[in-house]
């Protein structure tokens, strides 16, 4: 029901088509919308697309912990972690997305882990050595300001994830950077137009950092597992 024909899925159970769950916590979704992507900016203007994706997370109340480009089984996409509260407690879910755009249509694999009882412990660790002034910063994609919505900081840096290996941010990044490389994608899909721009007279599809059911128009099965089922 996705471009996506096969993936190594070892460690995760399905739970419903399309959507699988591990051990430690994390959901492990795919996704097909048959509409032109809603990305603020096409791929080839990448300053700008990550500066309006980090206002519009930051505008819903999260925030952005990066956007990088890169590639899909050849394919140009769009890699996200971003940070949300979580709904009705406390704490954040964090969220890390492949956004595979083309002319007419789009793909998303996204893995997705909230925090439980404990948290702030990896903020409060990095904030007492870097120390409060060095530990909140800038965003990046903000020239020289912020979003709104959470706060950038370095406690959310790569080069922590070792020293908390059981983070959702951690466990969510290692999950991705792992299943990445073993995507395939339908011959069909990725010979179609690349992705050219926003429609703005388009309804847009469902944000990545959503959990939308698959849409009633997209009907093809392209999705099996790797074991070929």
């Amino acid at each position: 029901m996705t471009p996506i024909t096969s993936l190594d899925l070892t460690g995760f159970t399905e739970r419903e088509p399309g959507v699988w769950t591990d051990a430690t916590g994390l959901v492990l979704s795919v996704h097909f919308f048959p509409l032109v992507p809603d990305l603020p900016a096409p791929l080839h203007e990448f300053e700008r697309l990550r500066a309006r994706i980090a206002a519009d997370v930051g505008g819903r109340g999260g925030g952005l912990i990066e956007a990088v480009p890169g590639t899909v089984h050849g394919v140009a996409a769009v890699r996200q972690l971003i940070k949300v509260p979580r709904p009705g407690g406390h704490g954040q879910v964090f969220l890390g997305s492949w956004t595979i755009p083309k002319d007419k249509c789009s793909t998303v694999l996204k893995v997705q882990a909230a925090e439980g009882a404990m948290t702030g412990t990896r903020e409060a660790v990095v904030m007492a050595e870097v120390g409060p002034e060095a530990y909140f910063r800038a965003h990046p994609y903000a020239a020289g300001g912020q979003f709104g919505g959470l706060p950038y900081h370095v406690g959310d840096d790569e080069h922590w994830d070792t020293r908390f290996p059981d983070h959702p941010l951690t466990l969510v990044r290692a999950a991705l950077n792992r299943v990445t490389p073993t995507v395939t994608l339908d011959e069909r899909f990725r010979r179609l137009p690349p992705f050219a721009g926003p429609d703005e007279s388009a309804r847009p599809a469902p944000a990545p950092n959503t959990a939308p059911a698959a849409p009633a128009a997209a009907k093809r099965r392209w999705f099996r597992r790797a074991d070929g089922r």
